[in-house]
């Protein structure tokens, strides 16, 4: 299998893309691809998780109707599609276990494009024989880059405001709530919270908190959630709570980003005491010393 760049070098390279060439992968790309994504076992926090690399068949995309801007995609030779049991921490674990399979297709030089829904019933359970207690949460559609995206696909990214991001102060804390952190007093950590900032996210609300504990090596991760976004999506579009994916995404950069810098840790449940929690703010789960 290549050599993979580093996670920071993944994570800043890639974008969301809709438009593909529609071309099929190579031999080669498949099988990366297949092994990667069959490798990935029970998730962060134990969830049973499996995934599958579909090839694109053309009423596919008839899946994806209903799901806001969503739903266009041109072009893909693939999809990545994953199930997962019911369990606590079930989409935390899903979008940790996506999002490391999504930035290995970065690394071979694929487009991906995050695909946030409720699927139990389509095309896409079908194809990984979805059981009757499982979900499929999300899929990710993967294929070649077109040269140039259509105008659709610069209409999606400006309205979202795609490129945009969250200052660092706006995110990440000291201690408490109310107490800016800023990337000169992270030391080694700068560059982890940096790639959480630059994460991709359900209409790039960008939902993730971070507070660094008194012990500077210990960080807590917290779901800010934008207000009636999960029941206004449930209503409109029948999405799961897929505030709690963008958790999984938060987590998996942080984590392989400390993992390239030779940070030793990882995510454990062990909430903190004593915050002055935002009205929307709720603990998800905590890093340091295994």
């Amino acid at each position: 299998m290549m050599t993979q760049p580093p996670a920071h070098e993944l994570i800043q390279k890639r974008v969301s893309c809709r438009s593909y060439t529609g071309e099929t992968l190579e031999h080669g790309l498949r099988e990366a691809m297949d092994t990667v994504v069959s490798t990935e076992g029970p998730g962060l926090f134990g969830s049973n998780l499996r995934f599958k690399l579909a090839t694109a068949a053309p009423n596919d995309t008839d899946s994806l109707k209903g799901l806001g801007t969503y739903g266009f995609i041109k072009g893909a030779s693939a999809f990545i599609i994953g199930a997962v049991a019911p369990s606590e921490k079930n989409l935390e674990d899903y979008g940790y276990a996506m999002e490391k399979i999504i930035l290995h297709a970065t690394g071979l030089g694929l487009g991906t494009c995050w695909l946030g829904g409720s699927f139990d019933r389509s095309r896409f359970a079908q194809k990984i024989n979805c059981k009757p207690d499982e979900r499929v949460p999300a899929v990710a559609a993967l294929g070649h880059k077109a040269d140039k995206r259509r105008l659709f696909d610069k209409t999606v990214r400006l309205i979202a405001r795609s490129t945009k991001r969250k200052a660092f102060q706006e995110l990440f804390f000291d201690r408490d709530f109310g107490r800016p952190l800023a990337p000169d007093q992270c030391g080694p950590f700068a560059l982890p919270l940096d790639m959480v900032r630059l994460g991709p996210s359900a209409s790039n609300k960008q939902p993730w908190r971070i507070i660094r504990d008194a012990d500077p090596n210990v960080f807590h991760l917290f779901l800010e959630r934008t207000k009636n976004y999960y029941e206004n999506n449930r209503r409109m579009f029948g999405l799961m709570d897929i505030q709690r994916i963008d958790m999984g995404i938060a987590m998996c950069h942080f984590d392989m980003a400390c993992k390239d810098a030779d940070i030793p840790g990882a995510w454990k449940i062990d909430p903190p005491t004593g915050l002055n929690l935002p009205r929307r703010a709720s603990y998800v789960s905590t890093w340091g010393a295994a």
